[in-house]
């Protein structure tokens, strides 16, 4: 069973989505992204199986909570930074967690 001390070695933030391209070597179909999580962490570049619900276009600007604190992971000939967080839909596909409001602080950290 997991403790409030293993939770809080995790490093939630609030990031901004500021650019999106096209991922063809994913094995299934993702994007890369750049997120700014604030003048603390700063940009940095996931990977993410969103396609199916998420145009690039649509994805700019949005606020998304990511772990900023795991090592980086290898996916093909990219390294992802970080892991942006979502949940399954009703048929399995991605969706974004995000905060319900857009005054949310860029770098703001989940507790």
């Amino acid at each position: 069973m997991a403790t409030i001390e293993d939770f809080l070695k995790l490093d939630i933030r609030i990031g901004k989505i500021i650019e999106v391209s096209d991922f063809p070597e994913a094995k299934k179909p993702a994007y890369k992204l750049k997120i700014d999580f604030g003048e603390e962490i700063g940009i940095k570049n996931p990977s993410v199986q969103i396609v199916a619900l998420y145009k690039k276009e649509d994805l700019v600007n949005k606020l998304v909570l990511g772990v900023v604190n795991f090592p980086p992971r290898k996916i093909g000939p990219f390294e992802s930074e970080v892991l942006t967080l979502g949940v399954p839909d009703s048929e399995g596909r991605v969706t974004l967690m995000r905060p319900d409001s857009d005054n949310a602080v860029i770098g703001g950290k989940l507790f």
